[in-house]
């Protein structure tokens, strides 16, 4: 059997030293930010990015391109190894489709080589639940096959639970209409979002106040994760430079599910580009609620 390596994009938004310890290659992805290029999860540190954010600054994200794809691919192909791509969502990004067709392409000039390219249809740590899940399956030693039909069966059985403290981002990303930000803001109403099918973004709730908000997204793990409570040694939290509502979150899921093996990390600049300062988000595995 071929060796082969599990690579991703920087949307994952692992914290760097599970990046390191797990040595896990990914494609960075870029955003403009005052006139100037990032590479994402490089360049400005999450509270610099979201303090300009705050400040009235408006970034904005460009994908990987097909040839950014081939020459990260191509290195590994040339070490004989085979590749499984875990790619951002297409319901939010042109990335996947980019990686396709490099796959496609170098397919071609390594024929003999397994080139896979799986749609995670996730973003964030749910996209990064999904990588790390077929880390631990390849250290158990199973092989390049079974993994990729592990994820793309869970790969919707990645819950994605979120709430913004402010709509406008959502509104400037076509989310939300313009009436439903400003009233939002009014009535201090805070959306509740998930990750559909699709792999897009939809609001399915709204909550009064940002504390029930982020007692929703806790709540509705109990729901999504009957049947699969076993799979749920892990679960991850991410957040909008708002540590102390992260934690808060950690201590709910903790105390409500006994659940202690729990990750929190900042979310990276490119997803932060879409939700703005202030979004929480816990990860699980489950039934995605519609």
């Amino acid at each position: 059997m071929r060796e082969f390596v599990i690579t991703t994009d920087s949307t994952v938004d692992l914290p760097k030293s599970m990046l390191e310890d797990k040595n896990i290659p990914y494609i960075p992805l870029s955003y403009i930010l005052d006139g100037e290029t990032y590479e994402d999860r490089k360049g400005l540190s999450s509270k610099e990015f979201f303090d300009k954010i705050r400040n009235g600054s408006m970034p904005t994200t460009s994908q990987v391109n097909p040839e950014q794809a081939t020459e990260f691919f191509e290195p590994f192909l040339k070490e004989g190894k085979d590749i499984l791509h875990i790619a951002f969502s297409s319901g939010l990004s042109g990335t996947y489709n980019s990686t396709r067709i490099a796959g496609e392409e170098l397919a071609e000039k390594y024929p003999e080589a397994k080139i896979i390219i799986i749609d995670s249809l996730r973003a964030c740590l749910g996209q990064g639940m999904l990588v790390v899940k077929a880390l631990q399956q390849k250290e158990e030693g199973k092989g390049i096959e079974e993994i990729t039909q592990w994820v793309q069966e869970y790969r919707t059985k990645i819950c994605a639970n979120v709430t913004v403290d402010d709509l406008n981002h959502l509104h400037r990303g076509g989310r939300v209409s313009k009436a439903t930000a400003i009233l939002g803001t009014v009535v201090q109403i805070k959306p509740i979002i998930h990750m559909d099918d699709e792999g897009k973004l939809q609001v399915i709730g709204k909550e009064r106040g940002r504390k029930k908000a982020l007692n929703k997204i806790v709540d509705m793990m109990e729901e999504q994760m009957k049947g699969y409570e076993s799979e749920n040694d892990l679960i991850f939290i991410t957040h909008g430079d708002c540590l102390e509502d992260a934690n808060y979150l950690k201590s709910r899921v903790e105390k409500k599910y006994g659940i202690s093996n729990i990750v929190i990390n900042d979310i990276g600049t490119v997803i932060g580009t879409h939700t703005g300062p202030g979004v929480a988000a816990v990860f699980c595995i489950g039934n995605t609620l519609q």
